[in-house]
């Protein structure tokens, strides 16, 4: 099978692409052995796409972390297929469905834009001590679990510790979380950093994580409900903005996405 190692904004992926739906393969297993960073191609998942219509242009996305868990919702993953299938056949609007929820997707000028849905917001939902300070986490369902704090320098944060910890909360319970930091960075800009949940360290940029934030800020006043940008570890920012059609439940994430090389699985 033939693969590309491909990120969309520094969070990287081994992508299969137009597989036939139901393949059989004991996914799970290959995402722990083609993830791994000293013994296989290395990467944060591994995201398998299969066609399933082209007019109008649909595809079956399905995401698994590098500890073989299956990933409700990423963002980046969502828009890794989204290029290699404008790369492939030629869609600039497309539908991706992953985990039973149907995303959109465009392709234009560059960018790469897909929606994530809100759900749940919980705020002050854990509370920890971080650099001795209690820091409160506020969650939001942005189509798998996150939590959010808002902090002063997200640069003082030993991500990894905190993460491990917050992300095991017994008030979190049975599934856990993804970690989110985010420092405000003046007119409609944050700068984040997040421990993800699956790959079980801090990654360089979390779509669904950017969403997040942007929904914490904005219900806490520091964004207003508009374009947000949101600078990751990356350097390569992603942004945020309303669906123009229904912007109290779902947001666009749009940003880059790099085809770093291609291969052949063994």
């Amino acid at each position: 099978m033939r693969f590309r190692k491909i990120h969309g904004a520094g969070n990287d992926f081994v992508l299969l692409s137009d597989l036939e739906p139901g393949s059989d393969r004991d996914w799970p297993k290959e995402a722990e052995r083609l993830c791994a960073r000293r013994t296989g191609v290395g990467a944060d998942g591994l995201v398998i796409s299969s066609l399933i219509s082209k007019t109008p242009a649909v595809l079956e996305a399905a995401c698994f972390n590098a500890d073989g868990s299956i990933a409700t919702m990423c963002g980046n993953a969502l828009r890794c297929t989204a290029w290699a299938a404008h790369r492939d056949h030629g869609f600039r609007e497309m539908s991706l469905r992953m985990a039973g929820v149907m995303h959109e997707a465009i392709v234009k000028d560059g960018s790469v834009w897909v929606t994530a849905e809100v759900g749940a917001i919980h705020p002050r939902r854990v509370q920890t001590i971080i650099n001795g300070k209690p820091t409160w986490f506020d969650s939001a369902h942005t189509g798998t679990e996150h939590i959010v704090a808002i902090v002063d320098d997200v640069d003082a944060i030993d991500t990894v510790m905190v993460g491990r910890l917050v992300r095991h909360h017994a008030d979190l319970a049975p599934l856990g979380t993804n970690v989110n930091f985010v420092q405000t960075g003046g007119s409609q800009t944050l700068k984040i950093r997040t421990y993800e949940r699956g790959v079980e360290a801090e990654t360089l940029s979390c779509g669904s994580g950017a969403v997040a934030a942007v929904v914490i800020a904005t219900m806490r006043g520091l964004v207003a409900p508009r374009t947000v940008t949101v600078h990751n570890r990356a350097g390569e920012p992603l942004t945020v903005r309303p669906h123009s059609n229904r912007p109290q439940r779902t947001q666009w994430v749009g940003g880059p996405v790099t085809n770093t090389f291609e291969g052949v699985l063994a």
